[in-house]
């Protein structure tokens, strides 16, 4: 493959500095045009200059100016001007879809997260045998119908996120708690791979009632925990005082 050639420069095109510049301030305003910043060769007889951009709202732009000669002419013809980004200009940030934007804590009531068909933290819940009567006992037996589970990634997700927030052994209130929640009579073992490390928490006095705590946990409402009882205060003998006078 031949290599491409150079496009050679054009002494017409590039002294028409001025050109671009009057066709540039007809357009933008006089303030935002600043210095000449070059000109490029784009193709034979047609170059672009470059303008830096004055404006504060666009910051690190450059006007650019396109113009252009027929051969064996010099008049220069301004054919476009427009306002292009450069080193350091401040760009929108690159479109993210709805899917991947979303964060925990997002969702607010009537909204729906979009289906993920191959999510890393799912499984299918059950494959079929293809026997209706096999499949149909299967459903029955192991309380199976979701078209989909947690993975083993899925739960390892849960769980880290779960020990690391605040119903996990770093959460404040579990620091100055009594005892942890392994001890403690509200507590309720989860079934299934996360019964070893995690529980719900039955105890209506609790901060953590109905949520999902570590065995590590704790707080104030620990079942055999019992706050100090105060020291009793002794009050001394009451004194009458007979040279007081009442007045109505």
């Amino acid at each position: 493959m031949a290599a491409a050639t150079a496009v050679r420069p054009d002494a017409t095109l590039r002294g028409a500095v001025e050109t671009a510049r009057e066709a540039l301030v007809a357009v933008a305003e006089r303030d935002s045009v600043g210095e000449h910043l070059g000109m490029e060769m784009v193709e034979e007889r047609l170059a672009t200059h470059y303008f830096a951009s004055a404006s504060i709202a666009y910051v690190g732009w450059r006007w650019a100016v396109s113009v252009a000669r027929v051969p064996r002419s010099k008049v220069v013809t301004v054919c476009e001007v427009e306002l292009v980004p450069g080193e350091g200009a401040v760009l929108s940030p690159e479109w993210v879809p709805y899917a991947e934007r979303l964060a925990p804590g997002d969702l607010g009531p009537g909204d729906v997260t979009p289906y993920v068909a191959d999510d890393p933290l799912l499984v299918a819940g059950f494959e079929a045998t293809g026997d209706e009567d096999v499949d149909a006992m299967a459903f029955w037996e192991l309380g199976l119908g979701r078209p989909r589970v947690l993975s083993a990634e899925g739960r390892e997700a849960a769980a880290q996120r779960w020990y690391e927030g605040d119903n996990g052994p770093e959460a404040a209130v579990a620091v100055k708690a009594p005892m942890p929640c392994s001890s403690c009579g509200f507590f309720l073992p989860m079934p299934g791979a996360l019964r070893s490390v995690f529980g719900v928490c039955a105890n209506a006095w609790s901060p953590s009632d109905g949520r999902v705590v570590s065995l590590d946990h704790g707080c104030g409402a620990h079942s055999e925990a019992d706050a100090p009882a105060p020291t009793p205060e002794r009050i001394g003998e009451p004194i009458l005082d007979d040279t007081a006078v009442e007045l109505s």
